[in-house]
C-alpha cells in the first residue's frame, strides 16, 4: 500500500490489528480510536464496503480473506452494502474528540454513516 502509515508497528502487527479494527467496525458501527489509525481503518473498511457491493461468490472470498469473523462478512454482504448500494464512498466518518489524556495523542470516533442523511 502506497503511502501507508506504520503505525509504529512490524508489518505483521499492523495488518494484524487493522483487520481487527475493521472487523470491529464492521460488527459495531463505530470505534473510538487515534486519529491516524481511524484514516487507515476507514480506508480499508471503505474497501470492503465497495468490495461487498458485489455479491459474486470472488468478491465473498475477498472479504473473507481480510475481515476475521465470519458473520461480520455475513452482516457486511447481507445489510451493510446493501445500504449503500447507490453511494460511491463516502461509507465511514472521523469525528475528533480531542486529546487522549495519558499521551495526549488526538483522538476520535470512527463511524459508518447514514446513507439516507446524505441526500
Amino acid at each position: 500500500m502506497p503511502g501507508s502509515r506504520k503505525l509504529g508497528r512490524a508489518s505483521d502487527h499492523r495488518k494484524s490489528m487493522l483487520r481487527g479494527m475493521v472487523t470491529y467496525l464492521l460488527e459495531t458501527g463505530r470505534i473510538e480510536t487515534t486519529v491516524t489509525r481511524a484514516k487507515e481503518v476507514r480506508s480499508m473498511a471503505e474497501k470492503m464496503i465497495t468490495t461487498a457491493k458485489d455479491t459474486s461468490l470472488h468478491s465473498k472470498r475477498k472479504v473473507l480473506a481480510y475481515v476475521t469473523k465470519e458473520d461480520v462478512v455475513k452482516k457486511l454482504f447481507d445489510e451493510i452494502a446493501p445500504k449503500y448500494k447507490d453511494v460511491n464512498g463516502g461509507y465511514c466518518r472521523i469525528i475528533k474528540t480531542g486529546p487522549r489524556r495519558g499521551d495526549a495523542a488526538e483522538m476520535c470516533i470512527i463511524e459508518l454513516t447514514d446513507p439516507a442523511a446524505k441526500e
